[in-house]
């Protein structure tokens, strides 16, 4: 009898095993979250945020995140040359491990217990609206500079 659990996932039923040829796709993902990763936390340790203030390193990994992951995938939909490795590993990994939004929640936790809940509200509701904000002008500007550039060339 198997493990029980090896086959069905707690919450989406049946699982399929990974397929050899999706180990490539994974390893670009795994090495670009490295990356992004580790430049957050060079960012959270170059840049400390005392308990009850505005965490504005988080806050700002996470908007410029979203604003380079519009940015990206902008530019794969427009230039329909790029690498099929291009997206996992940037957008999936590097932004994927660059931006955190587990830690955003966290961090409206630690202001609460900080007595700070008016900063609190303010960062709960302004990193979403601003993450959006970011991710839909990364792509209406890349896919506005795609196109003028491609009407510059026609002759």
């Amino acid at each position: 009898m198997p493990h029980p659990g090896a086959e069905h996932s707690a919450d989406a039923g049946p699982r399929a095993p990974v397929h050899p040829a999706e180990w490539p796709t994974l390893a670009v993902i795994a090495c670009g979250g490295v990356i992004g990763a580790l430049a957050r936390h060079g960012l959270g340790v170059a840049f400390p945020q005392p308990p009850a203030a505005f965490p504005w390193t988080i806050f700002g990994i996470n908007i410029a995140g979203c604003l380079l992951i519009g940015v990206l995938m902008a530019a794969i939909a427009e230039i329909r040359s790029a690498p099929g490795w291009l997206r996992p590993l940037l957008g999936v990994g590097v932004l994927g491990g660059f931006t955190t939004f587990s830690t955003y929640v966290l961090d409206i936790g630690r202001l609460l217990l900080a007595g700070a809940p008016h900063t609190a509200l303010l960062y709960l509701v302004a990193t979403p609206v601003t993450a959006v904000a970011a991710a839909w002008t990364g792509d209406t500007v890349t896919r506005s500079l795609v196109r003028r550039g491609r009407r510059g060339r026609r002759p």
